[in-house]
């Protein structure tokens, strides 16, 4: 029986991890998980770099592309429970769910479980709530979740406010999977490289998404009904850069230039978010012959439950 594993590759935008992803895939027998909060929305191809050519002819099977429209909400718990529901059809499959992106956030909430992340409120039971008493909402609270009440200090259990959002996050948690019995095993490879070369790679990505069409795709979204306020347009990199261009306040140039930018600060924060978690093995990709090194690294995990039993 194959091993209960997880392979995740992230960091940084603009190291190449769809790429590696694949490969390793072939390599070893998996199926890739998209952990890109703006990939999950259709028509967003070209801004969010959606690689669909190179995907379509690895033939590996890719999770959660273009699941919702661009002025539908998703979020963290939509995306830990999908993520979930995949690595379960991977695994049964008897293949390697190998989990690919660089949205921490939502590769932290399926690694370390939900908690009380992504749990949106709840105004019709805020409503309901809000003219009890601290005392009342004490027992409302021990008979949803009596370990939260627990742990709450004096302070807490005086503040009607706290008191309700952890009811609302108790009831909530009764439908949310917080973690997954399928895995036993999680290996974590970051990529990275010098900022000087990250941030020359995301210059040339963003200049190639210009050729290939970011203000026609935009064009279309805008001609569908998506505005910069009924959608994620005007929240997403590589596409709120392009706002002013439109609305003719700034030039293309310009709207590149501010596109660039916005991508090096982004890395920079992706960076800063990845390196607090130490179970990553960081990997720089700027390296040769580093992708040989990485896929040494997962054959050894990879095999080594099977090579104990032999």
């Amino acid at each position: 029986m194959m091993p209960k594993k997880l392979l995740i590759i992230c960091g940084p935008t603009a190291t190449g991890k769809t790429s590696l992803g694949l490969y390793l895939a072939k390599r070893f027998k998996g199926e890739i998980i998209s952990a890109d909060s703006r990939q999950i929305y259709k028509g967003m191809d070209v801004g969010t770099g959606k690689d669909l050519e190179t995907i379509f002819r690895s033939k590996i099977p890719v999770y959660l592309l273009d699941v919702v429209r661009p002025d539908e909400k998703f979020n963290a718990a939509n995306f830990h429970q999908l993520a979930w529901k995949a690595i379960g059809n991977i695994c049964q499959k008897g293949k390697l769910p190998i989990l690919v992106g660089g949205t921490g956030f939502y590769i932290k909430t399926l690694v370390d479980g939900m908690g009380s992340l992504g749990i949106e409120p709840d105004w019709k039971l805020r409503k309901k709530l809000d003219n009890l008493g601290a005392e009342e909402l004490i027992e409302k609270l021990g008979a949803v979740d009596s370990q939260r009440l627990a742990k709450m200090n004096q302070s807490d259990q005086k503040n009607p406010r706290r008191l309700i959002r952890a009811i609302e996050i108790g009831l909530a948690k009764k439908d949310l999977p917080l973690s997954s019995p399928l895995l036993a095993d999680v290996l974590m490879i970051g990529l990275t490289a010098p900022k000087k070369i990250l941030y020359k790679r995301i210059d040339e990505r963003v200049k190639t998404r210009v050729r290939l069409g970011i203000k026609k795709e935009i064009e279309k979204l805008l001609r569908e009904g998506y505005t910069w306020e009924n959608s994620v347009l005007g929240e997403t990199l590589g596409y709120q850069q392009w706002q002013l261009f439109f609305k003719g306040k700034i030039s293309e140039k310009e709207a590149i230039a501010r596109w660039q930018f916005a991508e090096h600060a982004y890395a920079r924060r992706q960076l800063t978010w990845f390196k607090k978690d130490k179970r990553i093995k960081w990997f720089d990709f700027a390296k040769p012959g580093f992708d040989l090194k990485v896929e040494k690294r997962v054959k050894d995990w990879y095999t080594k439950v099977d090579a104990a039993k032999s």
